[in-house]
């Protein structure tokens, strides 16, 4: 078979810009590499939520890991979608620094469902390994306080999901932004079809059980919960998703 058999179906490109300080400003912007978040930011992504009774940000610098935090829900890549739609066109996307939200009620029961991971951070992650963040890797951090009983229903911990995404809405609307020509690093994907060739395919099993134990797919942004459907609400059936969308973040965790 000679390269020309071969169809391209999707090309994607994602930038990477490197971030190596995080603080709190005024206003959040991007410059260099160092990102700021605007000081005020809980004030707006808690509005019109009902079930969060407060919402603690911080940032977590590589050498503070010694330190409790209550049970991890998801670790999140900053990443925000410049052309296209996922899996194909332009994204930019944010390293040296991830989201990790993490969750508990007013009455001091952890978001979680069959066991949960609170208490001294070095203790309840394993770095440098694909989905966590590395060692010298800065962490903000989004603590959601729900109301009390609210994280043993799905409300409750998509809640927290929503304002942690307005939050990093607000980073990705500023990343959209940044000359690609100035990226850290650049990569091609494509999917292609090869005929005659032999066809592969790998099946992910997702959570879709109820309560946190959820899985979202195909929100407006890279790793995002904008938009995004739950595979409970699809009725848990097989969905196809392409190496591309895969890459840019179709699938997000909900437990």
């Amino acid at each position: 078979m000679v390269d020309s058999d071969i169809k391209e179906m999707r090309r994607l490109v994602i930038k990477s810009f490197h971030i190596t300080e995080a603080s709190f400003s005024d206003k959040t912007e991007i410059m260099g590499q160092s990102l700021y978040l605007r000081k005020n930011i809980v004030d707006d992504i808690t509005k019109d939520e009902p079930l969060i009774h407060s919402v603690n940000i911080e940032i977590i610098k590589p050498n503070e890991h010694d330190r409790w935090v209550n049970s991890i829900m998801d670790i999140i890549p900053i990443s925000a979608k410049v052309l296209g739609r996922l899996g194909e066109g332009i994204t930019h996307t944010l390293t040296g620094i991830y989201v990790m939200l993490t969750g508990v009620d007013t009455e001091g029961v952890q978001v979680a469902e069959f066991g949960s991971s609170e208490g001294i951070l070095k203790d309840k992650i394993v770095l440098n390994r694909p989905g966590t963040p590395g060692e010298n890797d800065i962490i903000l951090l989004c603590d959601v306080v729900l109301k009390a009983g609210e994280g043993s229903f799905r409300t409750g911990p998509t809640a927290a999901h929503r304002v942690c995404d307005k939050m990093v809405q607000e980073i990705r609307d500023k990343l959209k932004k940044l000359n690609g020509r100035y990226c850290t690093e650049k990569h091609e994907f494509y999917d292609v079809i090869k005929p005659n060739r032999k066809r592969v395919a790998i099946v992910k099993q997702v959570a879709g059980q109820g309560a946190m134990y959820d899985t979202h797919l195909f929100a407006k942004e890279p790793s995002g919960f904008a938009g995004g459907r739950s595979i409970i609400d699809m009725g848990n059936v097989p969905i196809i998703v392409s190496p591309n969308e895969y890459r840019d973040g179709a699938i997000r965790a909900m437990h």
